[in-house]
């Protein structure tokens, strides 16, 4: 079992880049709900659905906000920008059956490779 107890004293989790990719994270999972949201909304004629698209929309880009204060713009931006395809696609899938062809399948996966590349390559990224 993991406990605080077993972290050395004077070591912090909250480092400015685990707080960075942290907020990314948030961004990512916030835009991706904010997209469903708008699958719902039926071309804003649904007013609960609306907001909560913007509710959701305006967290990600404050969590996005966040994580470029460490995170260079154009990588942060690459990484929100291809996982949430990926999720979105996945959210798509699952809850409005939306299926896709081979065509976007490999569309996707040059997607998750370009980050993938990023974050392995990239000397702009942050380690």
């Amino acid at each position: 079992m993991l406990s605080m107890d077993m972290i050395p004293r004077g070591i912090s989790l909250m480092t400015p880049n685990f707080v960075a990719y942290a907020a990314l994270a948030l961004a990512i999972v916030f835009e991706v709900t904010a997209a469903a949201f708008l699958q719902q909304s039926a071309q804003f004629t649904r007013p609960w659905p609306t907001l909560a698209m913007v509710m959701f929309y305006v967290a990600s880009f404050y969590a996005l906000s966040v994580a470029i204060r460490v995170i260079p713009l154009s990588i942060a931006y690459a990484i929100w920008g291809g996982v949430g395809i990926i999720l979105t696609a996945t959210v798509s899938f699952v809850l409005f059956r939306q299926m896709l062809d081979s065509a976007a399948f490999v569309g996707i996966a040059l997607i998750v490779s370009g980050v993938v590349i990023i974050n392995l390559f990239s000397e702009t990224a942050m380690r």
